[in-house]
């Protein structure tokens, strides 16, 4: 018996002895994954919130360098178009505006006829109120922040191939305009007879909430199940309520209303501004400066195994309140 104890403890001796250098290169290439990520997010946001897009404004030069570049980014990372091109063209009067719509199949044989839609708007107001001789209203948090996570979570999936659904990765112009971009390819989609399970819209989350509040907030709290979804896929609670959400109506002010309008299925904003940690709405100084990238890396990595519990779900978890 003591033999064999002895035995015992040189084995878990050599056994902790070998697996040092390992767990040492492991934690570093995490380290260096996390670097390389924030990175990622910080210089797609830079640009898409810089100077020469001139605020992104639907139908100018400045917002079609920024549709290109999302567009470089997804065939870049293998993100296939939906349509044809990435682009789904609409029209505001005599303003033309253009969705940028990325598709990744699911990779169950039943479930990839469902679809889940992640998206946010990547336009602007363009000018803003002079200060310090600045008039470019260049959106960083407003929401260059929202189409960059999903940016970062197309090429997740991309790489992962872990989505059973498939997912539409959709960038909407004209936003600030009403909402004509969501507008008009939630009702090409419905058109089209998609199946569509949940529509998640990403709005503001470039800087963290003040406190002990949870990490971020789901618009039309109460009219679905999906908070509490969402965090029991991600194990901890990173969705809550924030009342200021339903006296201002943000439900119905973001690019998830018209694809609730078209479908009646779930489809709700999620966003980290609530309204006492970000003074730059529609000002000049919603600038890339004043964004939080740890805290951006940080939430687009807590939504990762909330968006796949939801995306792989063998049925549809999710759903309205009054059914």
């Amino acid at each position: 018996m003591r033999l064999l104890i002895y035995l015992l403890v040189l084995t878990a001796i050599f056994s902790c002895g070998t697996r040092k250098t390992p767990i040492k290169a492991e934690q570093e290439n995490v380290a260096e994954g996390e670097r390389a990520e924030l990175q990622s997010i910080q210089t797609s946001l830079e640009y898409l919130a810089s100077d020469e897009l001139e605020g992104r404004e639907t139908g100018t030069i400045g917002i079609e360098k920024a549709a290109v570049f999302i567009e470089n980014f997804f065939s870049k990372n293998k993100i296939k178009p939906y349509f044809k091109t990435y682009r789904d063209t609409f029209r505001v009067k005599d303003v033309v505006g253009y969705n940028i719509v990325g598709y990744i199949e699911g990779n169950d044989v039943n479930l990839k006829n469902e679809f889940v839609v992640l998206g946010a708007h990547y336009d602007h107001i363009g000018a803003a109120k002079k200060v310090d001789g600045d008039s470019i209203a260049n959106g960083a948090n407003d929401d260059a922040s929202g189409t960059v996570a999903v940016m970062e979570w197309a090429k997740y999936f991309s790489e992962s191939k872990s989505n059973k659904r498939s997912i539409l990765f959709t960038l909407y112009a004209a936003e600030e305009m009403g909402l004509k971009g969501s507008e008009h390819l939630a009702r090409r989609l419905k058109e089209s007879d998609l199946d569509l399970y949940t529509m998640i819209n990403f709005e503001m989350i470039g800087v963290p909430r003040i406190g002990d509040k949870t990490m971020a907030y789901l618009t039309g709290y109460n009219l679905t199940n999906m908070a509490e979804k969402l965090n029991s896929y991600a194990h901890e609670d990173i969705l809550g309520f924030l009342a200021q959400a339903k006296s201002y109506n943000l439900f119905q002010r973001s690019d998830n209303y018209p694809f609730y309008q078209e479908f009646k299925i779930p489809a709700q904003a999620i966003s980290t501004f609530d309204f006492t940690n970000f003074d730059y709405y529609h000002h000049v100084k919603d600038e890339a400066e004043q964004m939080d990238f740890e805290h951006m890396t940080s939430f687009i990595n807590k939504m990762i195994p909330a968006l796949e519990g939801m995306i792989n779900a063998s049925s549809k978890e999710i759903k309205m309140t009054n059914e």
